[in-house]
């Protein structure tokens, strides 16, 4: 395309700024910055952005005004569940699993920037004594589920023996190559690599706080991950809607990388949406603290969605129940359920009603002069949406209350920090594993340090003859041995 053509494309959207610099580029240079442009759908953009305008006048009282608690009836607790109730669910979802209808769809977009690290957040090591990562215990978990699904309901699995649970990718465009090189240097720790699906989430320009698309360079256009809520765009357009249907897959358990205890197509929350009937559902931890700013789900205006921390009135945060439980208690941690007549519906008919979120940034820009400039305030804007802004779509809406200690401990920060760092992930899981040993029979101090391979254990299950009436003492990995495939004790420093 031409100059011309491109001012012509670009001046109903007030973006002709974008060729400024036209004359002055390299016939390559004018290529990528075409391709750029041509990416961009400005009509979606500019309406996008003035939708934003609006919403960004909304204030804290409006959403007061309209919050009620999901009802009860649509919530379940793994606390408040009896031990029969719990097994009839996990039931349901190892049936799902051993009949290869249950998929795992991982958010892993983000890098370790705040760890420290500039490579993807899944490959990093919190310190185990094993010195697995992210990635690795999760790829683990995923083995040892389907082979326990499938031995205890062979029949349901009989059909596609040996397969692994189909684990579906969404990187961006920052760590799309590492990680996939990573999984094949470690040969997809176990699982078929056929069942292993990569795709990219589509990028959003950086805008100016009236709309401006920014450039980088002046051949480049600045841009962002579209956020996690980008997955359903991705589904539907790098066509992984239709891989899920050609596998048979029927429930989908979505989920973000950061969580070292995550439950990988956990049976349990898999089998109460199905006694639900759900389509859509999320896993919760209980809010015990008004003042802890994490979201939480509720009702608003009929509709379930997430409130953020900062929406919400501090009248409102206080509420609380006769039982002394906050009335908005629903903490969300990113962990979905979607069935996937859901997913279609939402992707092929309803993605851009999804709305969007307003992050404000330091952006470079290139300035007047023509001179690369790095703001020390926030200068722009990015747009992105998030996972959870399907809820509203929901005509079947559930929630599993799970135990906080037992299945969630982020990792967001380096050990300079307090609080979800690679220290407070390391000690939550060898907290996780003593409990599991204790419960299986074993004589154990709770401040040991000891880790449980996912490979021998996925959830505490399969412990008792190994460990029964033994005194575990010291820093110890319960590991497959590669030579007998049997499981055994190793001092940290002899495996």
């Amino acid at each position: 395309m031409s100059k011309q053509d491109l001012v012509e494309l670009l001046k109903p959207f007030g973006q002709e700024h974008l060729v400024n610099y036209w004359d002055e580029l390299s016939e390559e240079q004018r290529q990528h910055l075409t391709a750029d442009i041509k990416e961009i759908d400005f009509a979606q953009m500019v309406k996008n952005f003035n939708q934003i305008k609006g919403e960004m006048n909304q204030t804290v009282q409006e959403f007061d005004e309209h919050m009620q608690p999901v009802p009860s009836e649509l919530k379940g607790s793994f606390e408040k569940s009896t031990s029969e109730l719990l097994k009839q669910y996990e039931v349901l979802g190892l049936k799902a699993i051993a009949s290869n209808q249950v998929a795992v769809l991982l958010l892993a977009g983000g890098q370790g920037t705040r760890l420290g690290v500039n490579y993807p957040k899944g490959m990093y090591s919190v310190g185990l004594l094993s010195g697995k990562s992210l990635y690795q215990l999760q790829g683990e978990r995923l083995v040892k589920l389907k082979q326990y699904a499938d031995k205890l309901f062979p029949r349901e699995s009989s059909s596609q023996a040996n397969s692994s649970i189909p684990w579906y990718i969404m990187t961006s465009e920052h760590t799309q190559e590492s990680t996939i090189d990573f999984f094949k240097k470690n040969n997809f720790f176990g699982l078929n690599g056929e069942n292993v699906k990569f795709f990219e989430q589509f990028m959003l320009p950086c805008l100016t706080n009236d709309g401006k698309v920014i450039l980088d360079q002046k051949s480049k256009i600045s841009k962002a991950p579209d956020g996690n809520g980008g997955l359903y765009r991705a589904l539907y357009k790098r066509n992984i809607l239709d891989d899920m249907k050609k596998r048979g897959i029927k429930y989908i358990h979505v989920y973000c990388v950061d969580n070292i205890l995550v439950k990988m197509a956990d049976p349990i929350f898999i089998g109460f949406c199905l006694s639900k009937n759900a389509n859509c559902a999320a896993k919760v931890v209980k809010k015990t603290e008004p003042d802890e700013k994490v979201g939480v789900i509720c009702k608003v205006k009929d509709r379930f969605q997430v409130v953020e921390y900062s929406e919400i009135s501090e009248k409102t945060r206080n509420l609380k129940l006769a039982d002394g439980d906050l009335l908005y208690n629903a903490g969300n941690i990113c962990n979905h359920f979607f069935d996937i007549d859901f997913l279609n519906e939402l992707c092929s008919k309803h993605e851009t009603e999804l709305k969007h979120h307003v992050a404000h940034k330091k952006i470079s820009f290139i300035n007047e002069k023509g001179e690369r400039v790095s703001p020390k305030a926030n200068n722009g804007i990015k747009l992105e949406k998030f996972v959870f802004d399907v809820f509203p779509f929901s005509t079947n809406f559930a929630i599993w209350e799970v135990r906080r200690e037992e299945e969630f401990s982020p990792l967001k920060n380096s050990d300079d920090c307090k609080k979800e760092t690679p220290t407070t992930c390391r000690l939550d899981l060898y907290s996780q594993h003593v409990k599991w040993l204790k419960k299986a029979g074993a004589i154990v101090d709770s401040n040991e340090q000891i880790e449980v391979s996912p490979l021998v254990s996925n959830n505490g299950e399969e412990l008792e003859s190994l460990v029964q009436g033994k005194t575990l003492k010291g820093s110890l990995k319960l590991e497959l041995d590669s030579s007998d495939n049997q499981a055994k004790f190793y001092e940290s420093d002899k495996l």
